[in-house]
């Protein structure tokens, strides 16, 4: 029997490897349904430049993140797509430590940030901002377990 070619092995690899600092499809908030539910019954953190809805559930253990820049601030859609871009950056290079506590506490959590700076910031200060964010995030998930239990 002839070995497979050796690109259909990396392409398998590449698919089944488990990479902590990535942001797959399966990490990002897509369904509009989802969506809905979060703007009715999430919760807020605002930190500038970020506002940060969250919905934690019982469920599986999945954090799911979405990002969005106001078209009313940033009328061209490539100041827009630039932002996003370096928010999920960002995002994708702190989320471990949220991760981890997901994974603890059993909980699947939705996430959807929302720009609402009003100008193009740099690399370091987006990720400033959302680190900021996610810490009072974490710190507010740590208080409501504290008092569940």
């Amino acid at each position: 029997m002839p070995a497979p070619p050796k690109g259909l092995f990396i392409l398998n690899h590449r698919m089944t490897s488990n990479k902590p600092y990535s942001l797959g499809k399966s990490q990002r908030l897509k369904s509009r349904k989802q969506i809905d539910i979060l703007f009715e019954k999430g919760k807020k953190i605002t930190q500038f430049p970020f506002r940060l809805l969250y919905l934690a559930e019982p469920g599986k253990r999945e954090v799911k993140a979405g990002f969005t820049v106001s078209s009313k601030n940033f009328p061209r859609a490539v100041d827009r797509n630039r932002i996003k871009r370096l928010s999920r950056e960002s995002y994708r290079i702190q989320k471990i430590e949220l991760e981890n506590l997901i994974l603890k506490n059993r909980t699947a959590l939705s996430l959807f940030f929302i720009y609402t700076g009003r100008e193009i910031i740099s690399y370091e200060e987006i990720s400033t901002g959302l680190k900021q964010v996610l810490d009072k995030l974490i710190r507010v998930i740590n208080a409501d377990d504290t008092q569940n239990t």
